[in-house]
């Protein structure tokens, strides 16, 4: 089963465009997710038992249904190809629910707002599936030029980190009472303003991207009767995708990274606030926005370029290890510029911090195009929906450990959110220390397993020069 790439070498900048559109859809839900959550727990009363399944129940639905989709995808036959379809439908499906689960009244029971959000959220969460899985394989197999496939990645994480920059105000319009008279009410509102614009960005790469038709593809059938030979397939993906040492080594070095800063960026609010300010949040102003909206645009900016021009002119692996140690001195630099009474400081350390998330998927997502080149001459399969759904899989699980990793962290340097700082210096200035190099950690030993990754650009020709030649032969085994 082979499937031909759709193109090759460049590739028009309006079809990236297109695709990076997909990107702000696909990072503004989580982005809004994030300070919307808030809510559930201040203003409408939810206790931490129904937060914690709110958070933890859409990851374990995740770790069944993106392999399957993923699987669905790499298989569908049709006239508009394998994955624009679903594109479109996950897209429209998400915005509505992502309406919907927050039109959440105080003046209901807490029971009926939690069943009711909780239903809600899981419709949500299952048109996330049915869109990003798809649309991240998408963008995987727009061409199988090594470089272009950076350039691609880079101008969709520069599109999509916009929501990044946008999403921290929403804190300051949500609690101001010029604007509505309760963070309940904006949500409400807000989900409109968030959820429709969304939707209609989801689903601009299913309509501007091209797709080749797949309706005479010799591929697996998907109906019940074969459901059986279907999970194996899935299983065998797996198997077959973790038995590629380039694929492991990207999964794990993207599990530590991202685990260990997001393990660490929900503390940001009490470092902020504590380590700055006192504990007086009233007197934090915009800081603690800034944080993260001054970070995005480092990225957008800054980082995305540079780490761009990195790939191409020393390699991926380099470009990967030179902006994560960037990203090493940033952290160590926030420990020495958070200063009592001197807010501004930390913006000093930006530009370096951002290294670390924002060059992390733009090289990260070159990468396993590349190494669907090595499955495809393994398997004779294009499986980008497969291993698409893995990759964020681990994503997806990082993200869940680092939220209980954030409660541990604060329950052993004893931080109570209920005293002053000079109640507590000492736990205040130790969740300073983790907060700086918890991350350090994970991003050292990320650029320990990424050493002697082994995909380089003329390994990369070489793959794409035998899958040429052979067009259809015998698969080949290839480490």
């Amino acid at each position: 089963m082979k499937e031909a790439a759709i193109t090759t070498k460049k590739i028009p900048f309006g079809q990236k465009i297109a695709f990076g559109i997909g990107m702000f859809a696909n990072q503004m839900f989580p982005a809004i997710l994030g300070i919307f959550m808030v809510v559930l727990v201040q203003d409408l009363g939810f206790p931490g038992w129904m937060w914690g399944l709110i958070f933890f129940a859409p990851r374990i639905f995740d770790a069944i249904t993106d392999p399957l989709m993923g699987f669905i995808s790499d298989n569908t036959k049709s006239k508009w190809g394998r994955r624009r379809q679903y594109v479109f439908i996950g897209g429209l499906v998400m915005g509505i629910a992502f309406i919907i689960m927050w039109q959440l009244y105080k003046e209901n029971s807490l029971e009926y707002n939690f069943w009711y959000f909780f239903i809600w959220s899981i419709v949500f969460y299952f048109g996330l599936t049915i869109f990003s899985v798809p649309y991240v394989a998408m963008g995987y197999e727009m061409t199988d030029d090594f470089h272009e496939r950076t350039n691609i990645m880079a101008v969709a994480q520069w599109i999509g980190q916009w929501a990044w920059v946008i999403a921290p105000w929403f804190w300051i319009i949500m609690y101001d009472p010029s604007w509505f008279p309760s963070a309940e009410a904006a949500t409400r509102q807000l989900a409109i303003w968030v959820g429709i614009p969304c939707a209609i960005a989801a689903m601009v790469p299913a309509i501007f991207i091209k797709s080749e038709s797949t309706v005479d593809k010799d591929y697996l059938p998907l109906n019940v009767s074969n459901i059986g030979s279907s999970l194996m397939k899935i299983l065998m993906g797996f198997v077959d995708a973790f038995k590629l040492k380039p694929f492991r080594k990207i999964c794990i070095a993207t599990f530590l990274i991202y685990n260990s800063f997001n393990t660490v960026a929900s503390l940001t609010f009490f470092v902020i606030v504590f380590k700055l300010f006192n504990g007086d949040a009233a007197a934090t102003g915009v800081w603690v926005v800034l944080f993260g909206c001054l970070g995005a645009l480092g990225t957008t900016f800054l980082v995305i370029p540079i780490i761009t021009k990195m790939s191409k002119w020393w390699g991926k692996k380099n470009a990967f290890i030179v902006g994560q140690s960037i990203s090493i001195i940033g952290y160590v630099m926030l420990y020495f510029l958070f200063i009592p009474g001197k807010p501004w400081m930390y913006i000093f350390a930006l530009p370096f911090f951002s290294f670390g998330i924002g060059s992390l998927f733009t090289i990260m997502m070159s990468m396993t195009a590349d190494i669907l080149d090595i499955d495809e001459l393994n398997t004779g399969e294009r499986r980008e929906g497969i291993f698409g759904a893995i990759y964020w899989w681990m994503v997806k699980v990082g993200f869940a450990i680092a939220g209980g990793l954030s409660g541990v962290i604060i329950f052993v340097v004893g931080f109570d959110p209920e005293l002053a700082t000079i109640d507590q210096q000492a736990a205040v200035d130790n969740l300073h220390v983790f907060f700086c190099f918890f991350p350090v950690v994970g991003t050292v030993l990320a650029i320990f397993v990424m050493r002697n990754y082994s995909i380089t650009e003329e390994r990369s020709n070489e793959i794409r020069a035998q899958l040429d030649a052979r067009k259809v032969s015998a698969p080949k085994i290839c480490n």
